[in-house]
């Protein structure tokens, strides 16, 4: 058979592989997006969703909170921007556990936390009560992200790379509008704090069904991808699975993160996402007070607007910024990455469409238009981070970009807050984030000559 036949007929050259430490060989064929199936990639999907939905409870509830606790636009926006900053203080940390610790086991405690912490919400009696619960659920709500991207990286190689993170991060901002509107009927309904006690027994749920994915040795995704891409008809090996982790661990944790830092695609990523979140955090925190404020809408009515359009547009994004970047992911020069770059840039310009528009319907479209640009940025640019970092630190990696990211969304929702305080005006406060939304998007299309090389280097050192 010619190597043109086995890229395009995979399930003509199927292989023993052995992913699995203490467990048989199973059968992997050649080119096969998802050769240990879907169900790790949707299992890590509702980790994010519940994450998600857990948290922005409190942008759909935020209204009647306020009026019961009686604080303004600042404190609201000093809330989620607090709760961001703590994560960072963990996320390194967890980063290199990711690099060393069994991941499922770490992703499931996580889990369990989320929703202790969310029926500590709703127990809340006052502001610094409220305050002081969110800022733990924030420092926890960030910890799953870098060993759910290390798996995810092992069980999929390249041909449905894309398509796994673009599951996680529909799960993550679909969830986000979820929680909106969520939070925004329960509040409505049978009051706020019943909202935040019913969404608790879901995450526990979610962290149940983790425990049972196994436990993949680290690289595999990365050697199957090379096995696709080659001629010779054998999988290469899988290294002992205690061999990354001596190395993570041997290697003191600011020379890893110099190392990571010189990868010039994960700064491209790292850079663009960051910026990204920034908007992006602080537009779904206030956007159901903005359709209330400026369109007259109750709370159930403001977060279903908000929610239901941003979900519409992510959903749509999702699905087909992960099929361009799986489709023709290795066929053009830094695809995935100037994928990532449109995406941004459309999303941009439709963001400022739903800020300038005074219409309901029409700027209801702009904002759906918005969240399918930037959805379809988001699945190809996590891939991408995946693709130019090794496995033994992919963690880190990890880690260290979701570092920069919830940094840029935290300060989303309080430099709204205190613009919108300041001006008197949401509108105006929207405006604001589109310049470094714009920025972003030139840094990310600018960056893409790198990506090729840098996956290459990335894929050699993980054998």
């Amino acid at each position: 058979m010619s190597p043109t036949a086995s890229r395009s007929e995979p399930d003509e050259e199927p292989a023993a592989f052995s992913p699995f430490p203490g467990r048989p060989p199973v059968t992997v064929r050649r080119g096969a997006p998802a050769p240990f199936g879907w169900w790790p990639a949707i299992c890590i999907a509702l980790v994010a969703a519940i994450d998600r939905i857990e948290y922005n409870l409190l942008a759909g509830a935020l209204p009647r909170i306020q009026e019961e606790f009686g604080f303004g636009d600042a404190a609201g926006g000093a809330i989620a921007t607090a709760g961001s900053l703590a994560a960072v203080v963990l996320l390194l940390p967890a980063g290199r556990l990711a690099d060393s610790a069994r991941r499922t086991w770490t992703i499931a405690a996580v889990v369990a936390v989320w929703s202790l912490l969310t029926v500590g919400t709703g127990l809340a009696g006052g502001y610094l009560t409220l305050f002081t619960v969110r800022v733990f659920l924030g420092a926890a709500g960030q910890l799953y992200n870098p060993p759910a991207s290390s798996l995810l990286a092992d069980y999929y190689p390249g041909p449905g790379r894309t398509r796994a993170f673009g599951y996680e991060r529909m799960a993550y901002f679909g969830g986000l509008p979820i929680g909106v509107i969520a939070g925004g009927a329960l509040a409505q309904s049978v009051g706020w704090r019943t909202g935040f006690f019913l969404v608790a027994v879901p995450g526990l749920l979610v962290a149940l069904l983790v425990l049972t994915l196994r436990e993949p040795v680290r690289g595999t995704g990365d050697r199957l991808t090379l096995w696709y891409r080659d001629d010779s008809g054998t999988p290469p090996a899988a290294r002992a699975v205690t061999d990354a982790r001596v190395g993570a661990a041997a290697v003191p944790l600011r020379a890893q993160i110099r190392e990571l830092l010189r990868i010039r695609t994960l700064r491209t990523v790292v850079t663009g996402l960051g910026i990204l979140f920034f908007g992006l955090g602080g537009l779904f925190y206030w956007m159901p007070s903005y359709y209330g404020r400026f369109f007259g809408l109750g709370e159930a009515q403001a977060a279903a607007v908000a929610g239901g359009t941003g979900l519409v547009g992510i959903v749509a994004g999702i699905i087909t910024g992960s099929w361009l970047g799986d489709r023709q992911g290795g066929h053009r020069r830094g695809r995935r990455v100037a994928l990532g770059g449109a995406g941004l840039m459309l999303g941009t310009v439709a963001l400022a469409g739903a800020v300038a528009v005074p219409v309901l319907v029409p700027q209801a479209l702009c904002f759906g238009l918005a969240n399918f640009g930037f959805a379809a940025a988001l699945a190809n640019l996590t891939a991408a981070n995946a693709d130019v970092v090794a496995a033994e630190r992919r963690g880190l990696g990890f880690a260290v970009l979701q570092l920069l990211v919830t940094l840029g969304g935290s300060l989303g929702p309080w430099l709204i807050g205190l613009a919108s305080d300041a001006t008197g005006s949401l509108r105006y406060a929207f405006a604001a984030v589109l310049v470094p939304l714009l920025v972003g998007s030139a840094v990310v299309l600018r960056g893409r000559r790198h990506y090729d090389a840098d996956a290459a280097a990335a894929t050699h050192r993980s054998l």
